[in-house]
């Protein structure tokens, strides 16, 4: 059994299959498929994260709020490599205030901008999703009371 099972209770194929289904979001979202406000944009939005605790609570790993968060931040790498592949079509160089730098330094800057933006929400969204499923445990573990 590896290192990284161990700790987080799932293999690292696994954890990446766990963060996959949040990536079509960011395609459909970029593409202005779904537009943001609807009933589809949420459960895009929602309903991974939700799996994450699901499968969280269902395989009980060692450290849940770890197992999430390392699940987030896969997201985050996909989130980051899904806004880097539709760049053109939906983020592209509007940025006024580094109108006076050269295209490919402001490009740079905005796409850097973007990936570390992306990593920090997937990351961000696998705390929440963490300390969702940490405290459904618990409740879930509590003997009931009479």
């Amino acid at each position: 059994m590896s290192a990284g099972r161990r700790t987080l209770g799932f293999s690292w194929p696994a954890l990446v299959a766990l963060a996959a289904p949040a990536a079509p979001r960011v395609a459909l979202h970029d593409l202005g498929v779904v537009p943001e406000g609807t009933v589809v944009a949420a459960l895009l939005a929602l309903g991974p994260p939700l799996c994450w605790v699901a499968a969280v609570l269902w395989r009980r790993p060692p450290r849940p709020f770890l197992t999430t968060v390392v699940i987030g931040a896969l997201y985050g790498a996909f989130l980051a490599a899904g806004h880097q592949m539709f760049w053109d079509s939906s983020l592209g160089m509007d940025a006024p205030g580094l109108a006076g730098l050269e295209p490919g330094v402001r490009e740079a800057l905005l796409r850097g901008a973007a990936v570390m933006s992306s990593l920090v929400t997937g990351t961000m969204v696998g705390v929440i999703a963490g300390a969702v499923a940490v405290l459904l445990g618990r409740a879930l573990a509590a003997p009931a009371r009479r």
